[in-house]
């Protein structure tokens, strides 16, 4: 039996996510289609991947090993059939302001794909808050900004979305939460609460409470990502954050579980902005284009003028 691409995929999301179920739910297929991948791909390897319980699915030694290769082949195979067309003939500075979360967990591995495309780019970056990215864009301190567009509120910033990274309720592992068939803030409400403060999370995050008679029980604010997961994982409490900085472990090495809420929540949305009106750079151009490329955004919505 050959590997695909399509068992590869189906063993990430159901790893990443911990269940079966969700990650049928993420992928928009069947669950007999993710167990019956993930049971070609033990076949393949010989070995079992994932221990099966009640609560969901935990990778075995074997699994977390295999888990980074995965990782590693859909890596290449992405690039490779998102590389722009690109003739790394442009060069110039460019001055990048970018937000915490935005560096820490999407910036990186993009930088380094744009000094490949482009090596006579010369990408200076800058992280900010999202008041002195406004200001410094506006000032002419900065060309452009990738941060969270879903925070920006100075009408004088031309925005573009990216895309959008889904907000999940992360659980320690055999949690109470994860054997009902649905959860709701409700529910939530009833849990210590960790709260990430960084990046406006939890302005953000009291905006969707507000939508509904709940309100959380926060026992700890914090603006440190691995806090929070440490936190959780270790029982100190539930959180909501999105996938983009969601990490199935945390530093000591427990599992941390995810759970699509019933209630409506809203994805973290990242991409650009710039001033309106700002004279449009080669380097700006670049930029713009390789993630209009990589994010499949509409060649048509050119708002960059």
């Amino acid at each position: 039996m050959s590997l695909t691409l399509r068992q590869l995929k189906y063993f990430v999301a159901a790893a990443e996510l911990g269940q079966i179920s969700q990650a049928a739910i993420q992928l928009a297929i069947s669950q007999s289609a993710v167990t019956t991948a993930i049971r070609e791909l033990e076949d393949i390897v010989g070995s079992p991947l994932f221990l099966r319980s009640a609560s969901g699915v935990a990778l075995t030694e074997t699994g977390r090993g295999f888990l980074n290769h995965a990782y590693n082949i859909l890596s290449s195979v992405d690039e490779a059939l998102r590389m722009p067309s690109a003739d790394g003939r442009e060069s110039g500075r460019l001055l990048l302001a970018a937000s915490y979360t935005v560096i820490g967990y999407f910036l990186p591995y993009h930088l380094q794909r744009l000094s490949q495309l482009y090596p006579n780019l010369d990408i200076q970056l800058h992280e900010l808050n999202r008041n002195a990215i406004e200001e410094g864009l506006i000032a002419h301190r900065y060309d452009m900004a990738v941060l969270l567009t879903s925070n920006v509120v100075n009408p004088e910033l031309a925005v573009e979305h990216f895309f959008g990274s889904p907000r999940r309720l992360w659980v320690a592992a055999r949690h109470p939460l994860l054997a009902r068939d649905t959860v709701t803030l409700e529910d939530v409400a009833h849990e210590p609460f960790i709260m990430l403060t960084v990046d406006e999370a939890a302005h953000t995050a009291l905006r969707y409470w507000s939508e509904t008679p709940f309100r959380p029980d926060v026992r700890l604010r914090t603006s440190s990502v691995e806090a929070v997961r440490s936190m959780v994982a270790n029982g100190g409490g539930v959180a909501v954050l999105s996938d983009m900085v969601y990490r199935p472990w945390s530093l000591e090495g427990r599992r941390i579980e995810t759970i699509q809420l019933k209630d409506p929540i809203p994805p973290m949305n990242v991409g650009l902005a710039w001033r309106k009106g700002a004279e449009v750079t080669g380097p700006m151009r670049a930029v713009r284009d390789y993630f209009r490329h990589a994010y499949a955004v509409p060649r048509g919505t050119d708002t960059l003028r």
